[in-house]
């Protein structure tokens, strides 16, 4: 570990989030003294006008963009405007802002949203522009993917130290099992743990079962983000991923072994798979700057589904 973070004021948005809860905890232990998050309640980041308020009030010298509006196919079919305008005016007037400011590094998080609907698999960060993102997605990936264009034009023009990196899909203990804005693994433990406590016979599962994922476990993908913050200074965009891959039947399936579910897995065609296949190549963020992930799959399976289990009630009251 190097001092990097040591005497920097480090600001990240969406702290109080899934992912952002492990990098603040990350940026402690690597002896960050300054963790500084800007809550929702009292910044808008949508507005400018917070933006600039959020700057004055926390100084920072670095920032990470991790503050998104997200969620899985549903939430994407439902609010694809709220998700294109939001996460775009967040990144363009934070990234705007952090140069007017000479901020020394900033560092946003893309989306494997971002890459066309038939990227060759594994994909390279290379094929990026390659196509049309999967349109069920493709306004929040193209917001996303504009700032990457912005972080590479300021450095251009600007001498601006902006890094874009492209996460996999996350998972972990603490992840949104919300329903109505869910991924794909919280959800499925969420359906498979609740039938469990019901007896039900069955569970519904969107779609054929038949695209494939790759999922990366999000303290995992918590380090690669700081090992980049750290040490890459780079214009290209880099994949931070664990390089494995699962087709979504192999996953429920994986899921209801684990949470003891042996009822049936009804599969609902009418409901879109999404993108065939995401399997993300990690070789530039191994030689980049170090970065492998670590997490084997079915122990973060199993972490997730103990974090559920014990958080349920808290979350969601008696299910039934």
């Amino acid at each position: 570990m190097s001092d990097f973070f040591k005497n920097r004021r480090v600001v990240v948005t969406g702290g109080a989030g899934f992912l952002g809860g492990y990098v603040c905890d990350g940026l402690r232990r690597r002896g960050c003294r300054q963790v500084l998050v800007p809550t929702i309640e009292e910044y808008d980041l949508v507005r400018m006008t917070d933006v600039e308020r959020m700057y004055d009030t926390l100084r920072p010298d670095v920032v990470i963009h991790l503050a998104a509006v997200v969620g899985g196919i549903g939430a994407n079919r439902k609010h694809p405007g709220k998700f294109f305008y939001d996460n775009l005016m967040m990144g363009v007037q934070l990234i705007e802002q952090a140069r007017h400011r000479d901020v020394q590094k900033f560092v946003t998080i893309g989306t494997v949203c971002a890459y066309p609907k038939f990227t060759p698999v594994p994909f390279r960060e290379d094929d990026l522009w390659n196509g049309y993102p999967e349109e069920t997605n493709a306004p929040y990936g193209l917001a996303k993917k504009m700032l990457l264009v912005q972080s590479q034009a300021y450095r251009t023009e600007y001498g601006f130290n902006g890094i874009f990196l492209l996460p996999v899909n996350l998972y972990g203990p603490g992840d949104n099992f919300d329903p109505e804005a869910s991924h794909v693994i919280p959800a499925l433990i969420k359906k498979c743990v609740d039938a469990v406590d019901r007896g039900d016979a069955f569970i519904d599962c969107w779609g054929t079962g038949s695209p494939s994922r790759e999922f990366i476990y999000v303290a995992d993908a918590a380090e690669g983000i700081l090992l980049a913050t750290e040490h890459y200074n780079g214009a290209d965009p880099v994949n931070i991923g664990s390089g494995f891959e699962i087709t979504i039947r192999d996953l429920a399936e994986k899921i209801a072994a684990l949470t003891g579910f042996t009822g049936e897995l009804r599969w609902d065609p009418s409901q879109p798979d999404g993108q065939p296949r995401r399997c993300l190549d990690v070789s530039r963020a191994r030689k980049a700057f170090g970065f492998e992930a670590k997490t084997d799959f079915d122990e973060g399976l199993r972490a997730t589904i103990d974090w559920y289990q014990e958080n349920k009630h808290r979350l969601f009251g008696e299910v039934h």
